[in-house]
């Protein structure tokens, strides 16, 4: 199987598992609005990182001052783990930001 392929099956499979943690999350993380990840798969999985964006820096601070911070981390390393990623420190690949608003495309938003 060429590369290009096997990382166009994990790749799917991410989003998938990725959008599984979303709807989890957005149903128990106040301000919590979508989730996205950004890979480079010729450094995989070191460059794999998950941005998980809030509606406002109060509700980001609150999230992250609480438990829900904990639930996001477990959140992503439950998606990575199903597809078969396997990494030392989940907190590496998780970022935290504030939804601007843009032109065009965001990007792949799950």
């Amino acid at each position: 199987m060429s590369s290009k392929r096997k990382f166009s099956g994990i790749e799917r499979e991410l989003i998938r598992t990725l959008t599984g943690a979303c709807e989890t999350a957005k149903s128990e993380i106040v301000g919590f609005q979508w989730l996205t990840h950004e890979v480079d798969y010729a450094q995989f999985p070191q460059s794999l990182i998950v941005t998980w964006m809030f509606d406002s820096e109060a509700t980001k601070a609150r999230a992250l001052a609480s438990p829900d911070k904990a639930s996001m981390l477990e959140l992503t390393q439950a998606a990575f783990e199903e597809v078969g990623i396997h990494v030392s420190c989940i907190a590496e690949h998780v970022a935290f930001a504030v939804e601007q608003p843009q032109r065009g495309k965001r990007g792949q938003g799950h």
